[in-house]
């Protein structure tokens, strides 16, 4: 494995039990479909921990981080099992070196923080959430004050973003996980396709702009990579492409889900080896550990998976004269106390958040 450099040098604080969507539930899905079909499963380990990068020091100092509460706590010890909270990094490398004509030669490393989401996955194993930050929220960024959710990746690699995501909910998160759109191109190869239900038709932006009708559209590709980069066509901009992100990553789960694809070892493999490269994973979650989670996830179908926005207030302007979103600090304190307290299914149910 290479090593995932960060910015800020960190500990790794103590993890409890530990145990790979953007996207890191993905993997963990391919791996369970490779031990129903059988066979396969050390080839996969073989092929992911080679050839996925490694972030050495993903978490934040020990002392700086959050305990878990009681009630999770007593959740855990009635199910036999923690609840899980991973941290979705989606980067975009092709963006970030457009101007290099060297898109090719980077990986997650190399890449700037485009997508962010918290995958809650419960000590029940029934459903998972799964919730997109816009990454433009202004929020506290420790030791640094106010400033855009995204920025703390430039100043203080993923242990600040890490540290800043924990203490926005006051919840740990348990594993870390950055993928590359480019691997988007390769995994929906190996698929055959994913199918999405494209809310409205657009046109990507670029030379090479391309047409989504609205409806049900067959995303593969190059397609794939422009659907969910695309926020220029959009009247609310990243709003959309938010949206749109969910929507594929839905997509992509319910078809690693398909009977066809778990009774098929040739695919289940292609997938694991187009997606590998670019993806990097925090220390504790090699393919061993991830197909742990995933075997404990083996009832879940993409129906149980529950995608929603952090609420927020709109945009508004920073003292600086930045574009920001303004966080719903209401909501906010609701969602981390569901968090908190392994009960954000129920939350998300009463309160109608759910996209």
């Amino acid at each position: 494995m290479t090593e995932y450099d960060t910015d800020a040098p960190a500990t790794r604080g103590r993890q409890r039990h530990p145990v790979r969507a953007t996207l890191l539930i993905l993997g963990s899905l391919v791996v369970v479909a490779a031990l129903v079909a059988g066979g396969y499963i050390f080839s996969l380990a073989r092929s992911f921990d080679s050839q996925s990068e490694t972030i050495e020091s993903a978490f934040p100092a020990e002392e700086s981080r959050p305990t878990v509460a009681p009630e999770a706590e007593a959740k855990a010890e009635a199910e036999g099992q923690d609840a899980v909270n991973i941290l979705l990094l989606g980067s975009d490398s092709r963006a970030a070196t457009e101007e290099l004509d060297d898109v090719e030669s980077a990986g997650p490393s190399d890449s700037r923080s485009d997508t962010m989401m918290l995958m809650h996955i419960p000590a029940d194993r029934e459903d998972i959430q799964v919730m997109s930050i816009m990454r433009d929220t202004w929020t506290e960024i420790p030791g640094h004050g106010e400033a855009k959710i995204n920025a703390a990746m430039a100043l203080g690699g993923v242990p600040l973003v890490v540290q800043t995501v924990e203490g926005l909910f006051g919840v740990r998160v348990d594993h870390v996980a950055s993928i590359d759109f480019e691997g988007f191109k390769g995994l929906t190869d190996a698929l055959g396709g994913v199918e999405v239900n494209n809310p409205a038709a657009f046109q990507s932006s670029g030379v090479d702009g391309e047409f989504f009708a609205a409806g049900p559209i067959t995303l593969q590709g190059e397609a794939a990579l422009k659907f969910v980069r695309e926020r220029y066509a959009f009247s609310d901009g990243d709003y959309q492409r938010v949206r749109n992100q969910q929507l594929f990553v839905k997509a992509v789960i319910s078809e690693v889900l398909n009977a066809n694809t778990l009774t098929d070892p040739r695919k289940i493999y292609g997938v694991v080896d187009r997606m590998a490269p670019y993806v990097a994973v925090d220390s504790s979650l090699d393919a061993a550990a991830a197909g742990s989670l995933a075997l404990s996830l083996r009832q879940v179908r993409g129906g149980d998976i529950e995608f929603f926005t952090l609420p927020n207030l709109g945009t508004g302007t920073s003292a600086d004269g930045q574009s920001i979103v303004v966080k719903d600090d209401a909501a906010i304190a609701a969602i981390a106390d569901a968090l908190q307290t392994d009960d954000l299914g129920e939350y998300l149910a009463a309160s109608g958040t759910t996209n």
